[in-house]
């Protein structure tokens, strides 16, 4: 893949995760993907390894349940061949709270075939779930 069709891809990928557009996410993932968002499974239950296309649209759907996505802006995205890195700003609001979580995200993909193949998310797990807690983590 050249630098140009994967940056194609994912930018789709997030322009359609930011407007809620899960019908083209799907189209942009393959149906074997890896997908990886680590962080605490206790905390946030769509952290954690998934294998699939179908497992994948399920943990986006977990995410959804849970949070209301209010922003979602890719800052940088840096891309080499098949792969890119991406670091975002988000804010999402805890349903259950209506507390609004705000933090960067580092993303790392594998793009082949016009779809993404790897996925691998990162954040500051620690002020990510003292931001989901409403307190202060004991240290």
């Amino acid at each position: 893949m050249t630098d140009q069709s994967t940056r194609a891809v994912v930018t789709d990928l997030y322009a359609a995760y930011e407007r809620r557009d899960f019908d083209r996410v799907a189209e942009l993932i393959d149906d074997d993907i890896e997908w990886i968002i680590y962080g605490p499974m206790q905390v946030f239950p769509f952290a954690g390894y998934r294998r699939g296309k179908i497992a994948v649209l399920e943990a986006l759907g977990g995410i959804a349940k849970d949070y209301m996505l209010k922003s979602y802006v890719p800052q940088v995205i840096i891309v080499d061949g098949d792969q890119a890195a991406v670091m975002s700003d988000v804010a999402f609001m805890q349903r259950a709270t209506e507390r609004t979580l705000h933090f960067h995200l580092a993303n790392f993909l594998r793009v082949q075939d016009g779809r993404v193949v790897e996925f691998r998310e990162f954040a500051n797990t620690f002020d990510l779930v003292e931001q989901a807690l409403g307190h202060m983590l004991p240290v």
